[in-house]
């Protein structure tokens, strides 16, 4: 037994709509190991869950699997809107979806992360912070973008708010010579700096799967 497996015989086990998605996902979809899984997914829908934030912004949804786990912390009346660039998966995302109820509280958009954030930041002004569209985020899109996200993302967030960054050790790549010129690293290695040397924030890399960044807005 590798260590993996006793931490997932040991964590809180998937729903049937995560099961469902997880093993359809397996089967029907390119590149599946990009799925949160169930470790990662019980540790968004837990930080959901203790924040109870009620405006959510994910950014790469893939198949929906994470945007399910982080509907479990909404309110009644709370919205998570998800925004995926592959259209071809847009039917897979929504059948989803619809697998559980906390569907109905997920809002998907198919567009580009970045038209979509700079659609956003061009209609809304939160100078300060304080009333900031989104209480949590999820940067899970493109690496090479992640510090335009984070530099867009981060006047929507309130203060007070969160932002989790997945991929953030890139499988141990984030610090091998034999990756200085894979664009992926670079942009998760230019995003880390970033976010370390970011005033306005506070953050600690989690080494779960691939690694996964909390950044809190202070």
């Amino acid at each position: 037994m590798t260590l993996e497996e006793y931490i997932e015989q040991h964590s809180s086990p998937e729903n049937d709509a995560l099961a469902t998605i997880t093993h359809s996902t397996n089967v029907n979809v390119l590149n599946p190991h990009m799925l949160s899984g169930q470790v990662q997914g019980r540790l968004l829908a837990f930080i959901s869950k203790m924040l109870q934030p009620k405006r959510i912004l994910e950014l790469g949804t893939f198949t929906g699997y994470s945007a399910l786990c982080l509907a479990e912390g909404l309110p009644e009346d709370g919205e998570l809107i998800t925004i995926e660039h592959n259209d071809e998966l847009e039917d897979t995302i929504r059948k989803n979806l619809s697998l559980s109820p906390l569907g109905e509280k997920i809002n998907l958009i198919i567009s580009d992360a970045k038209e979509y954030l700079y659609s956003v930041s061009e209609t809304v002004c939160t100078p300060s912070g304080e009333a900031g569209l989104y209480d949590m985020v999820f940067l899970d899109a493109d690496k090479r973008e992640y510090t335009d996200y984070f530099n867009l993302v981060l006047p929507l967030v309130r203060k007070g708010g969160w932002i989790l960054a997945d991929n953030t050790l890139w499988d141990g790549h984030i610090i091998d010579s034999a990756y200085d010129r894979d664009k992926q690293t670079l942009g998760l290695r230019a995003f880390n700096d970033a976010v370390a040397a970011c005033p306005d924030v506070e953050q600690v890399i989690l080494p779960l799967r691939d690694g996964i960044t909390l950044i809190h807005k202070i």
